[in-house]
């Protein structure tokens, strides 16, 4: 884990990816670009409003407020691919202010995984292997877009473990 960071921060000058590929749309209406997030830290989360580990909003909202003026983003994807997202965006986005007050950026309801799956998605199971299997896994990425390391959802977002990573990629 802590070689592949190295070798993500050394590397960090090429470009995993074309950021400008990949967009989402934002729950508050138009859209969230990737490549907006150039020269930062990234998080990105695929949440749903009904799973166990739906507390870790408030986790989510401290990264950001803890790390966010040093370079962190925390993007939140709300996804339904385990059946347990609300039924609209706008009962995500009341649901997520009224018991989070969350600020942190958010993207519509969208697939994470399988054929259905957001290009970014795609991109991460094609070039890394990697594919969401439950609500609230977490992938960093560096300040080019690079993939940095995942999280499972079991990872609360203030863990030694993710904070650490964060830390070193902000430093």
């Amino acid at each position: 884990m802590r070689f592949r960071l190295l070798i993500s921060l050394i590397l960090c000058g090429v470009p995993s990816f074309a950021l400008a590929d990949f967009r989402f749309s934002n729950i508050d209406g138009g859209e969230i670009a990737l490549d907006d997030y150039k020269g930062k830290a990234v998080l990105v989360v695929n949440t749903a409003s009904k799973c166990g580990f739906t507390k870790q909003y408030d986790g989510l909202q401290g990264l950001y407020e803890t790390y966010g003026e040093d370079g962190l983003v925390v993007l939140a994807v709300p996804s339904d691919d385990f059946s347990q997202e609300l039924n609209s965006e706008d009962q995500v986005k009341d649901f997520c202010e009224v018991n989070f007050g969350l600020t942190i950026p958010m993207t519509t309801i969208t697939s994470v995984k399988g054929r259905k799956a957001h290009p970014f998605y795609r991109w991460l199971n094609t070039e890394h292997r990697f594919e969401p299997r439950w609500n609230f896994y977490k992938v960093l990425l560096d300040q080019n877009g690079g993939f940095v390391a995942s999280y499972a959802s079991t990872t609360r977002p203030m863990s030694s473990k993710l904070t650490r990573d964060i830390e070193t990629l902000l430093n």
